[in-house]
C-alpha cells in the first residue's frame, strides 16, 4: 500500500500532515500504539534530518508498506554541496550513495562528487581579536550535532540515501515483523 503524497516545506507546512498521514496508515494496518508511536518518531525525525541538513527544501513525503514492514520516503531538491553530501551519506546505513549502482551509477557519483562545491564559511567567521572584544558572545558550535540521525539509526532498520544531481532521496525502512 502507498499513502498519499504530502507536500511540505521549510517553513514547516506539511510536517503536521506527514505526521498524521503516517497515523492513517498506522490505523489503517492496525499496527500497535508502540509501533505507531516508532513510526511516529521515524517520520519526524527523518523530516528533521532532511530540513537540517538541506536547509530550504520543496519535498514529497510517502509512506510504503507490506505487511508489516515499512518504508519512509522522502524526496527533495537541494543546492548540493561537498558538505551536505557528507551529511546526507553520512546518515545512510551503509554510508553510501544508493543512486550510484553499476559502473555508469558509479562513474556519474565520483564526478558529481569531484563537482561539488566547498562550503565557503569565511564571511560566518569573527576574528578572534574582535570576539575578545564583545561582552558575552556566546561560543557556539557551528557542527550539527546529528542528533536526528542517531535516534533514526535507533528506531530503524534501514537509512539509504540517493543522490543525483540535486535529487535527494531517503528511505527510511523498519519491519515491524514478531
Amino acid at each position: 500500500m502507498k499513502s498519499d503524497i504530502i507536500l511540505i516545506d521549510n517553513q514547516g507546512n506539511g510536517f503536521a500532515e506527514a505526521v498524521e498521514e503516517t497515523k492513517k496508515v498506522a490505523a489503517y494496518t492496525e499496527l500497535e500504539p508502540k509501533r505507531t508511536t516508532r513510526l511516529q518518531l521515524m517520520t519526524e525525525e527523518m523530516l528533521s534530518l532532511a530540513r537540517s541538513v538541506t536547509g530550504e527544501m520543496q519535498a514529497s513525503f510517502w509512506l510504503e508498506n507490506e505487511g508489516n514492514r515499512f518504508d519512509l520516503h522522502l524526496a527533495t531538491k537541494t543546492v548540493m554541496d561537498k558538505e551536505k553530501r557528507y551529511l546526507l551519506l553520512s546518515s545512510a546505513s551503509s554510508r553510501k550513495n544508493e543512486a550510484a549502482k553499476g559502473f555508469l551509477g558509479k562513474l556519474r557519483d565520483k564526478l558529481e562528487e569531484a563537482m561539488a562545491s566547498e562550503v565557503d564559511h569565511s564571511e560566518e567567521e569573527i576574528p578572534a581579536d574582535i570576539v575578545s572584544d564583545l561582552a558575552n558572545h556566546p561560543v557556539e558550535d557551528p557542527e550539527w550535532d546529528g542528533y536526528e540521525r542517531s535516534v533514526l539509526r535507533s528506531l530503524a532498520d534501514t537509512i539509504k540515501i540517493a543522490i543525483r544531481g540535486g535529487q535527494v532521496e531517503i528511505i527510511v525502512s523498519k519491519n515491524f515483523a514478531e
